[in-house]
Formats: C-alpha cells, structure tokens, sequence
C-alpha cells in the first residue's frame, strides 16, 4: 500500500513538471528530400513566441518522441580579399552634348585583370551627375557597363560604381550628359573585392507592419514583428525629399538623407543595426523632425540575422516544432551537436514550416510552484521514510 502511495505521489510530480513545460504553440514541419538531415530555417513568427536564446524549442515525432537536432546561428562569418588597380586618364572631351573621360589600366598586368567596382577621386564639390559607364578592350568597340549617379554633396559623398559582376575590360569610358561645372576626375582605380561568406550566415528579409506617430519636433514610426530577431538594418522607404537623424532604442543613430541636386538623386534611408535584439511587442525609431514638416513614410525593409535546426527525418514523416514554454527552460544537449560538422558537410534537404496553432486562445497567468515542489518533496520523503521504518520492524 505504501509503495502505491508513493508512485501516486510521484506520478503527480511527474505531472506537475509535464505541465510546467507545457508548449503554447507548435507548427507541423513539411518534410521533404531524400536526404536523411534536413534544415529548417526559422520564421518571425517563431522568434516572436519562443524564449529569446531559443531554448524551449523541440522538434517530436509521430509517436511524441522528442527528436535531436542542432542549431545553425546566422552571423557574419566572412574572409575579405581586395586588390586595387590605378588607371590612367587618355583623354577629357567634349562630343555630342556629352563630357567624356577615357582610362586605361595604368600598369601592364601578367593576366587579365578582373574587377567588380571602379572608383574615382575629385577636388570638385556640391555636384550630383547621372553618368554611363562603358567598357573596351581595345579602345575602339565599347560595351555600355552600368548607369549611376556619382554625388558630393554636402559632406556626403559617391564616388564608385558597381559593375554589376567581374568585368575584364583594359579601357574604360566615364560620360556625363554636361559638364557645365568643368568637374574633373583626375584619378581612378579598378577595384575587385571577393567576399566569402560561411554558409550559416543567413540573412532574411521582411516586410514588417508599422505605424506612424506624429510628435512635436519628432516622428516616431513603430515596427511590429521584430521581437528576438537579430537585426541586420532597417530601411525606410519615402519619397519626401529630406535630411533627418534616425535614432533607435540603444543608442543607434544615423543621419538620413533623400536629396535631389541639379536634377540628380541620392540617397541613403538605411540604419545599420548591429544584431540588436528587440524584446517588446513594438520596435521604435524616433526620426528628428526640428522645425521641418514629417516625412512620408511609404514602407519600411527589414533584414535580419536567421537560424536553422538541423535534425534527421525521413520524408513525408510527421514532425512538429514546440515552442512557447517557460522562459527559464534550458535547451537541450543532443549528442547529434557533437558531429554537426561531418553532417553539414554532406547534402541536406532544406524543409519548412506550417501553420503556427496556439494551444489555448488565452494562456493562463504564470504560477509559482515552488510551494508545489516543496510540499512534494517532503510528502515523498515522509512517505520513504515510512517503508524505511516498517523495513526495519519486520524480523
């Protein structure tokens, strides 16, 4: 009778830690590939409900088993390498209505030499100037490479072209519709920069809904949706013509510009957010208006740093993701964590994610149950007290 008791007592200690790890949300995950690992990139909407450091998530099976997996943090992980080739200036003119300035690499090379940008140096100031860029590889026949808008303007400056790609061209023609200004580019370089960026750096992007508040002397634009999310930048999208300091919580601030000069526009709406991690319902930035009216704000991009969960499944198996537990809940140590490099090493299916159910409407009021505990224990220790004694008596 006595032992009953106690497996009475503990079934409901059991219990008690069963619903103290209760989930508030769980989404099927749709299982596909070949490959026995898979890849399931988390969403905003599971960042949103999990605990921050992402510690109550399980992935269970069919049969309610708890499944292994191991986590793949996005971040920067890169290795830069640069190389910087001068050229010279041929020839500055005037033909058709248009300014032109030809270049040639300066330095005979061994091979041919690619580039990804082109860079140009100018004493001129307060110019903003559509201009083409075109390509050659013996002066003569020109291949158009890109149109840009080089600016300096107030402090703010852009002074190099992306080549849409690796160009590998010797000569390079500059144009600019006028050139009233008598702007001058008397230096410029071929630029080639490789960037190799570790496979788990992964950058999503997202529309995020927002509201708009006008103050005094201020604007401040509310984003929904950004909690836990490890944020790359944020960009604000406008067609006002302005130049404001954007400030967000933490410190985080920039200044804002979306200028026209002689007919030509620049731009920079982006705040670089350094991984910050917003814990409340609503991120604000607080744009500063002074004494000038409020910007139109048309839409707001949003980049952010994503993680993956690797775990082995078979395809067209059942497997569902739980999340929204106790925020003290520590995250599992599964020995799969221990050979992650030989699994990333070979083919993995990428997977995803179905539709988030909540398991209540209304998750109740969290409870301490430290008293619980408490009265469980010493119930437990009594009672094994109890058939100790009773041990002993017998002969």
């Amino acid at each position: 009778m006595t032992r009953k008791t106690v497996s009475v007592v503990l079934a409901f200690l059991a219990a008690t830690v069963l619903t103290m790890a209760a989930f508030a949300h769980s989404a099927p995950i749709n299982v596909t590939g070949g490959n026995r690992y898979k890849a399931l990139r988390l969403t905003p909407a599971v960042y949103n409900a999990a605990n921050g450091d992402l510690s109550d998530l399980r992935i269970i099976d069919g049969e309610g088993q708890p499944v292994p997996y191991f986590k793949r943090s996005g971040g920067v992980s890169e290795e830069s390498h640069s190389e910087r080739y001068p050229l010279e200036l041929l020839d500055a003119y005037l033909k058709d209505d248009r300014f032109y300035f030809d270049y040639r690499i300066r330095d005979e090379q061994e091979s041919d030499v690619a580039a990804n940008s082109i860079e140009f140096t100018t004493g001129n100031d307060n110019f903003a100037k559509d201009v083409e860029l075109s390509g050659s590889h013996d002066n003569r026949n020109w291949e158009p490479v890109a149109r840009d808008t080089l600016y300096s303007v107030d402090g703010h400056e852009k002074l190099a072209i992306d080549l849409s790609g690796t160009r590998k061209f010797t000569h390079y023609r500059l144009s600019l519709a006028n050139n009233l200004e008598q702007i001058a580019f008397d230096g410029a370089a071929l630029v080639y920069n490789e960037t190799l960026n570790e496979e788990y750096n992964f950058i999503e992007a997202i529309r995020p809904a927002y509201t708009v508040e006008a103050g005094e002397r201020r604007t401040l634009l509310h984003i929904e949706g950004l909690e836990n999310l490890r944020l790359c930048d944020i960009t604000i999208e406008t067609g006002s013509m302005f130049r404001r300091t954007v400030t967000a919580p933490g410190g985080i601030s920039k200044e804002f510009y979306n200028l026209t000069f002689e007919g030509a526009a620049y731009a920079d709406t982006t705040l670089p957010m350094n991984r910050e991690m917003p814990t409340g319902d609503r991120y604000t930035l607080t744009v500063n208006d002074g004494d000038d009216r409020p910007i139109g704000i048309n839409g707001v991009a949003v980049r952010y740093y994503a993680d993956e969960i690797v775990f082995e499944g078979t395809e067209g198996g059942s497997f569902t993701l739980e999340f929204g537990a106790d925020p003290e809940m520590v995250a599992p140590v599964y020995d799969i964590a221990r050979y992650s490099d030989e699994i990333l090493r070979g083919d993995i299916d990428s997977v995803s994610l179905g539709e988030i159910v909540c398991s209540a409407t209304e998750q109740p009021e969290p409870r301490d149950y430290t008293a619980v505990f408490n009265g469980v224990i010493i119930a437990v220790a009594v009672l094994l007290g109890a058939v100790l004694i009773v041990k002993l008596r017998k002969p």
